[in-house]
């Protein structure tokens, strides 16, 4: 998709704060609050603008202990990873789930309070699901770049 310098600008608008006001963003673009407007549904109708969102402070809420989990299914079947994937995303404490190349098949971004809740997480939830041959668990010791601004060509 082709975006020109109005669209590239007004995506990394709407991604840094997508609470400003349609007139303020065109303050920033030289634009008129109607351009800016229409620019806006364009990009939400041609699906660029998937959803709006609030970013939580993951401390303030007690979720704070960050690990990354790398999951190994037992076989690569199409079976096995359909159904790995239909469960994982059942559970609300995994914030995102890639399936890799490598050693493992996934990883897991995985939110807790404390290390006592992801150990219960592990026995009661994650290594009970079929299929699991192994898991890796590494613990954020800083988060030292966390962002959500894609910039599009």
């Amino acid at each position: 998709m082709n975006f020109d310098d109005k669209d590239r600008k007004l995506l990394v608008l709407l991604q840094e704060n997508s609470k400003k006001t349609t007139k303020e963003l065109a303050n920033e673009l030289n634009l008129s609050a109607t351009a800016v407007f229409e620019r806006i549904k364009k990009l939400e109708r041609q699906k660029v603008i998937e959803k709006y969102v609030a970013i939580i402070d993951k401390k303030l809420v007690k979720k704070d202990f960050v690990v990354l989990c790398h999951v190994k299914l037992s076989q690569h079947s199409k079976e096995y990873i359909t159904q790995f994937e239909k469960e994982i995303v059942k559970f609300p404490e995994i914030l995102e789930c890639f399936h890799v190349s490598g050693d493992y098949d996934y990883i897991l971004k995985i939110c807790m309070e404390n290390i006592e809740e992801y150990r219960e997480f592990m026995v009661s939830k994650l290594t009970s699901m079929q299929h699991i041959a192994s898991t890796h668990s590494s613990f954020s010791i800083k988060e030292v770049k966390n962002t959500t601004v894609v910039f599009p060509d």
